[in-house]
Parts: C-alpha cells; structure tokens; sequence
C-alpha cells in the first residue's frame, strides 16, 4: 500500500499513501466534483464560488488525515499541508496588493476618465471595434484582464445602444483581446502569475509569447469586423471626466511596484510577492500624503473632514477592503483542494494518461481546451502540481493555452461571464458560441505560430 514519491519537494522523498482506490480517495474526489458543479452554477443558485471550495477543500485534507493518523505518518500530511498553504500565501499576497492598487485607480477615476474619453470623441463603430479591442490587449498585461474587460465593455454599452448586434460583437472582441494580452504577462492572469512563482518560466520569457497571442486576437478580430454596422454611434451627451487628484501618481507607484517585484526575483532571488509588499509600502506613503493634503484642504475651505467634494480624500485601507475575497478565498479553496487531490495520487495518474500517452503537445493543447469549460486556474495549478516531464517549449506553451483557451466560451473565462452580466441580453453564451470556430481558428494558429517561433 506504501510507495515512494515526492509528495511536495524535489530534493527530499517522502512516504505517501496510494489513496487512489481507496474510500477516502473516492470520497475526495466526489467531494471536489461536486463543490466544483455548485461553482459553475454560481450564477444561478446565487452562492458565492469560495464557499463550495473552501469546506472541499478542509473535507478531503480530515479524510487524509484521517487515514494517515491511523498510520502514524501526520508529520507527512502536516508537512504538506503547509507547503500548499506557503503557496497560496504568496499568490494572496500578490493579488491583494495588485487589487489594492486596481481599486485604487478605480476611485482616483483613472477607467472612468479613459472611458469618458472614448465615449465623447465620436469614433465609428469600426474604430470603436479595435480600439476598446487592442486598449483591451494592452492594458490586460498590466492591470488584470477581467478589470480591463469590464472598463471596454462599458465603453461598448454607452456607444452601442440600439446596436446588440456591435456590443456583441464587440463583447467577444474584448473577452479575447483580453484573454490573449494576459497570457504574454505574469501580471495579465492568475496562470501565468502561478508559472511566475514556480520559477518555470523567467519573467522576460513570457514576452516570447506576445507574437503568438496577438495572432490569438488579431485573426479572429478580422474576421468579426466583417459584420460591424457602418457609421458612428449618435453624438454623447456625457461631459467628458477628469482625473481625480492622485490618478497618475498612483498608476507611477504601480508601474513601480511592478519593477521592484520583478527585480526582486530576478537580481535578489526573492519571491516576488516581497517586492509587491513593498509596492504597498509606497501607497500606503502615498496616501499618508494625500490625507495630509486633506486635513489642511478641510481646514482652508471650513468643509467637514471626510467630505464628498474633497479631492484628497483617500483611504488606501478602504481600497483594500474592496479586494475581490470571494476571489481570494476560491483560490485558497482551488489550491488547496487539488493539492490534496494530488497528494491522494490522482494527478500523477492524470499526468500518465495525458502526457504519457498523448504527448506534451496535445496535452497542452487539451489544457487550453479544458480551461475554456473548466476554470483555468485549477486546471493550470493541477498541471504545476503534476510537474510533467517536458521541454521549455511546452511550458511556454501550456501557459499560452490555459490564458487564451479559455476565450473559446463565454464561460471560459472571468472576463467572459462578467461581460454576460453586464452586457445582459446583448453579449450571451450563445452569440459568443455562434463564433467560437473562428476564435478556435486564432486559438490553433496562435499555437503553431508559437511552435514556429519558440520550437
């Protein structure tokens, strides 16, 4: 029953238990497959995604615990344990400070102001297509591409009313322009943020994969534009907005906070979640500033302290209180869940059966696959946990796959079933289902330009 395998570290063996056949694996597994079916109903049953994950995720570590106490080995599960727990602390971190800063943008009016922008120019339907479309490319690989989805998407709403057919259209540009410039960044996706951490892929590396997700976009972005409606949106009456005070230095500080994070991991050889901390650092300075700019404001003007119209008022607390934790806390669920999946012994059989049998490229192509029905995240954590024998090529590749695989359904992707939200009745499964053979056409070549280039 005792077999050899390196449950969490690739210098040291430890004793597992092959629980694969056993009650507590079956059990386990059931468990995780039914708390991931209550996810994917998340919007129709109106419960929260972290809920049915997080009590997964402690059911099927008791039942490993459970049989490994009756064999005197809960120093192993311990030890486990706290390795899955380390890694999620490092992508909560992560996130927390990368949201924090996201949220504070957000209020400065930094979206708002770009969005206004585009609305109040009087661009044509065509340009508006490709705009929101590359803004939506570019800016994912910075900020996180649900975060920029919705920003494009709200743009589309305030030109196209009266057009379901443009802000549909335009809705799966979006969604794939997204999902393509987040897969070039390890900032753009929780993926590659993942493969970042691991130390699989070096954060210069990432950018090999930018030829490949642009044509991720762009071929299908060319043929959409086919159907567009000529002429331009009527005139808007929206005033055009300003920044609020505090908008561009905090974009600096985040743009900071991103080098220092880089350059943490690749010339101190720190885990890049420090320099992300330090990155907090700088706005929590930043809004120390700015409230002590609000105190003498409020006292010049005789105005209450915390007032609506003073242009200083600014908590970088509240913004992180604004954090997306039901997020965070799914992807304690998620990790911790297949961690224990994994350490039962189902992903080393999964690994044998995809990537023994089929090959590292159709498995990775699978991947992508698989991510646009089943959430990428677990499904990326799952390969990493597997850690399968394959060139840098593949790891590139499956990166590229998990972030753009799931643009071939609006469910794929967060940005995807956000966008159904609030483009309710215009952007739907079915009008994106209508053109996935085209998104998978830009999902296959972005693929074999991959191979072509990176090979």
């Amino acid at each position: 029953m005792l077999l050899t395998s390196p449950a969490w570290s690739s210098e040291s063996k430890v004793v597992t238990l092959n629980l694969t056949q056993s009650w507590v694996g079956i059990t386990a597994l059931a468990v995780f497959i039914i708390a991931y079916i209550l996810v994917i109903f998340e919007e129709k049953l109106h419960l929260r995604k972290s809920k049915p994950v997080l009590l997964a995720a402690s059911i099927i570590w008791a039942l490993i615990a459970l049989m490994y106490h009756n064999h005197q080995l809960t120093d192993v599960v311990e030890s486990s344990i706290r390795h899955n727990f380390l890694e999620y602390a490092e992508l909560f971190f992560f996130l927390l400070v990368a949201m924090t800063y996201i949220n504070a943008m957000l209020e400065r009016g930094v979206f708002e102001a770009l969005r206004s922008w585009l609305v109040t120019k009087g661009f044509s339907y065509k340009a508006l297509f490709w705009l929101t479309g590359l803004l939506a490319f570019f800016i994912s690989p910075i900020a996180d591409n649900l975060t920029t989805a919705l920003i494009m998407c709200a743009v589309v709403l305030a030109v196209g009313d009266g057009k379901p057919q443009f802000v549909a259209i335009a809705c799966i540009n979006i969604v794939v322009a997204a999902n393509a410039g987040g897969a070039f960044s390890p900032f753009g996706d929780i993926t590659t943020l993942m493969v970042w951490q691991k130390g699989i892929v070096e954060f210069g590396e990432f950018f090999t994969l930018f030829v490949p997700s642009l044509v991720n976009f762009l071929l299908p972005a060319l043929i959409m534009q086919l159907v567009l409606p000529n002429g331009c949106p009527p005139p808007s009456r929206t005033q055009e907005r300003l920044l609020k005070v505090g908008g561009i230095p905090i974009v600096i500080l985040f743009l900071l906070t991103i080098i220092t994070a880089v350059s943490f991991h690749n010339y101190l050889h720190i885990p890049p979640v420090f320099g992300m901390m330090a990155g907090l650092a700088y706005l929590k300075f930043y809004g120390y500033y700015l409230r002590r700019k609000s105190k003498t404001w409020t006292h010049s003007t005789e105005n209450p302290p915390g007032s609506t119209d003073d242009p200083f008022n600014f908590d970088v607390f509240t913004r992180i209180a604004h954090a997306e934790w039901d997020t965070l806390f799914f992807f304690y669920g998620v990790i911790l869940a297949v961690g224990g999946l994994g350490f039962i012994g189902y992903l080393s059989l999964v690994s044998e059966i995809i990537y023994g049998q089929l090959g590292p490229t159709y498995a990775n192509v699978l991947v992508g696959i698989l991510s646009a029905i089943v959430d990428n995240i677990p499904v990326m954590f799952s390969v990493l946990t597997m850690n399968p024998e394959m060139s840098h090529t593949q790891w590139l590749l499956v990166t590229l796959t998990a972030g753009v695989g799931g643009s071939l359904l609006s469910i794929g992707s967060a940005a995807g079933v956000a966008l159904m939200g609030q483009a309710r009745g215009q952007y739907t499964f079915f009008s994106h289902l209508k053109w996935t053979p085209i998104i998978a056409l830009g999902y296959g070549a972005s693929i074999w330009v991959h191979i072509l280039l990176n090979g």
